[in-house]
């Protein structure tokens, strides 16, 4: 399905009869791929008969095309193509249908609300959800306090943090790094050390966005780098985006022994700078008015073949010296 070979893949799901192999869960298999692979009209048309070829017809047949199961594929799929309109359309049609919407159909929707900038709406809908007595798992739990916490504030999701846990559902690292990174875009910088050492007492291991929670809000180089060093020695390895990250930080503040701190992490862990991290440390350097330095950096990166962002301080050096 990757090949994005449609029509193929749909012949080879019939041929399944052959071996007596076309059921339900075949089924669910080929629309599964065809959504995944952002073939959700194909999948729609092939399950509702919208514009179908008739040949399918015979093939279907037998087969349950109306389960919840798999409208919640096809809403998932126009979810990952980000057609907000089309997602809002067919969570209407499935009431209009009388589709019985599941935990999933619901943490689909919720998470859906979220993602095109409607949080309020999700938590409409999980008081909804609990109305009609449906029991949430983490992962609808997860969207919820990130739904909350946006629209009414990092209170209420600890407060829904702390129902969840009373109503036997366990959080896992992402309910934590949900409610750290709202405790730290709030500022109350001392809860979210409290909840990061929570975690580990819980047996909920931090991760690297935990830490990059943390990192996109303090405001104190030494704070960072305490932490930045916590991380490591708890076996927590930076990506890529964590060196880039606190290196174009620090530069904004002006700050370029910290800079020079995370390049030298970065070479001791044996990541080798891509040109992301090359152009953070090259703009620090300039901002310095340290032009040499800054040109080292900048052809050492082209020996490499990473890509040099055009820079006119470099230039105007270059074409300096040339006249010369």
């Amino acid at each position: 399905m990757s090949a994005h070979l449609v029509k193929e893949a749909i012949d080879a799901f019939c041929k399944l009869d052959e071996y007596n192999l076309r059921d339900e869960t075949s089924l669910s298999n080929l629309i599964d791929a065809l959504c995944e692979y952002k073939h959700v009209i194909e999948a729609e048309e092939l399950c509702f008969k919208k514009n179908r070829d008739n040949e399918y017809d015979n093939k279907l047949s037998g087969l349950n095309m109306e389960s919840t199961k798999i409208y919640n594929m096809i809403l998932r799929g126009w979810f990952k193509m980000k057609w907000w309109r089309k997602c809002r359309e067919f969570w209407e049609e499935m009431d209009k249908r009388g589709v019985r919407k599941d935990l999933y159909s619901y943490a689909i929707y919720m998470d859906i609300q979220c993602k095109c900038g409607k949080p309020w709406k999700a938590v409409r809908l999980y008081k909804e959800m609990r109305k009609k007595g449906i029991e949430l798992d983490v992962v609808a739990y997860n969207t919820v306090i990130r739904a909350i916490g946006i629209s009414e504030g990092v209170d209420m999701a600890v407060r829904l943090y702390k129902e969840m846990i009373e109503l036997g559902c366990q959080p896992n690292v992402v309910t934590f790094n949900t409610i750290l990174k709202l405790l730290c875009e709030s500022g109350r910088y001392r809860e979210a050390h409290k909840i990061l050492n929570l975690m580990t007492k819980k047996g909920c291991q931090p991760d690297i966005v935990t830490y990059h929670c943390f990192f996109m809000c303090l405001e104190k180089p030494r704070e960072i780098l305490k932490l930045f060093d916590r991380m490591i020695e708890s076996g927590v390895r930076p990506r890529m985006d964590t060196y880039v990250m606190l290196m174009r930080k620090f530069g904004r503040w002006g700050f370029l022994r910290p800079v020079f701190l995370v390049w030298k992490k970065m070479e001791e862990h044996g990541l080798s700078p891509d040109e992301f991290a090359y152009n953070a440390l090259i703009d620090v350097l300039l901002q310095k008015g340290l032009v040499d330095m800054a040109r080292k950096y900048d052809e050492e990166m082209l020996l490499k073949g990473l890509s040099a962002k055009p820079r006119a301080e470099l230039q105007t050096t270059m074409d300096t010296e040339g006249s010369n």
